[in-house]
């Protein structure tokens, strides 16, 4: 599904410097820096910009959701339009929380370290804030989460198909 979703935005952005792509695509939900080290691979960035890039490009939603999430919710709560959609998104990302509620920190470092199909940053931060995990917490568990991902990721994007070309 991500190569998938990366190959129709490498199509959509292409013109665009590389670089720039892979920031946005590590931006994205579902994507993250999954998606853009899957890209920057594919497009032939040098890992160790790749990693920067994706990296940052893949933090900076995440203070914002962790601290102005929840109010935005209760807001957007509020009008008729958009509260069941509000509720639904809630409800599918509480049903991931198992592992963050029991381990907290370690739960949290290890739901957006180990990418698999819904786990990231960005439904990592979602859950810390509907469970009011402290700022302070869940921010140094998600930068170590992010790290330990890039690390599988940079494995599978760009270790991988070395040893493959090289046997």
């Amino acid at each position: 599904m991500v190569k998938k979703l990366v190959s129709k935005l490498l199509s959509m952005l292409s013109g665009l410097p590389e670089e720039l792509v892979i920031f946005i695509i590590s931006m994205i939900p579902i994507l993250e820096l999954r998606g853009g080290l899957v890209a920057a691979s594919a497009l032939k960035v040098p890992m160790y910009k790749a990693i920067g890039i994706c990296f940052i490009g893949n933090l900076i939603p995440i203070p914002f959701i962790l601290l102005l999430i929840t109010p935005i919710f209760d807001w957007l709560k509020g009008t008729k339009l958009v509260k069941k959609h509000i509720e639904k998104l809630e409800e599918k990302a509480m049903s991931k929380s198992d592992t963050i509620q029991k381990y907290e920190f370690i739960g949290l470092v290890l739901f957006v370290g180990i990418p698999l199909p819904g786990t990231g940053a960005w439904t990592g931060s979602l859950i810390a804030a509907l469970l009011d995990i402290k700022f302070k917490k869940a921010f140094p568990a998600i930068v170590i989460g992010l790290l330990m991902a890039t690390t599988i990721m940079c494995s599978l994007s760009y270790g991988l198909p070395w040893v493959l070309h090289n046997l």
